[in-house]
């Protein structure tokens, strides 16, 4: 399997959506709205497997801000655990705690530095886990193009998007 995926793209079938949660479980937005409607997630599981899903918390019950960056690196920790514990299963992970608990990829991607070879992550979050840079011709929108300047203005020096 890929060890990484355009950002935005949907899983392969048979991958195990992975996405930000809040600790109420309820999946109104984002990833976690996708997982609810398109994967199963279920309305009041905020951490662990849930339908084709697993949900990683990253924002507080009833949606009352995000979580601290210690308490997602202590749920990433857990999940990664499950990955380590369960190589038959491939996850597909998305850009937890980079939506509405507003953290930076800067803060989040290093926390999947350990991830083992059956999870596929974001290639938005390659720079900070020491890989390759991410390749111009896989940007799928404007917006993505966007993030990464703002985030990784050197991925970009001297491309014209």
């Amino acid at each position: 399997m890929s060890r990484f995926h355009p950002d935005g793209c949907p899983p392969e079938a048979g991958q195990v959506f992975v996405f930000g949660s809040n600790l109420s479980g309820i999946h109104g937005g984002g990833a976690a709205r996708a997982a609810h409607r398109q994967y199963g997630a279920v309305w009041g599981v905020a951490e662990g497997i849930t339908g084709n899903c697993y949900a990683i918390p990253t924002v507080k019950a009833q949606i009352a801000g995000p979580l601290s960056l210690g308490e997602i690196q202590a749920a990433i920790g857990r999940f990664l655990e499950f990955a380590e514990q369960n190589p038959q299963i491939e996850f597909f992970v998305t850009r937890i705690g980079c939506g509405l608990a507003g953290h930076k990829d800067a803060d989040i991607a290093p926390m999947f530095s350990s991830a083992p070879a059956n999870c596929s992550l974001p290639d938005t979050w390659s720079f900070w886990l020491h890989l390759p840079p991410v390749d111009p011709k896989i940007l799928r929108s404007e917006s993505q193009a966007v993030r990464l300047e703002q985030e990784r203005p050197e991925a970009l020096r001297g491309m014209h998007l």
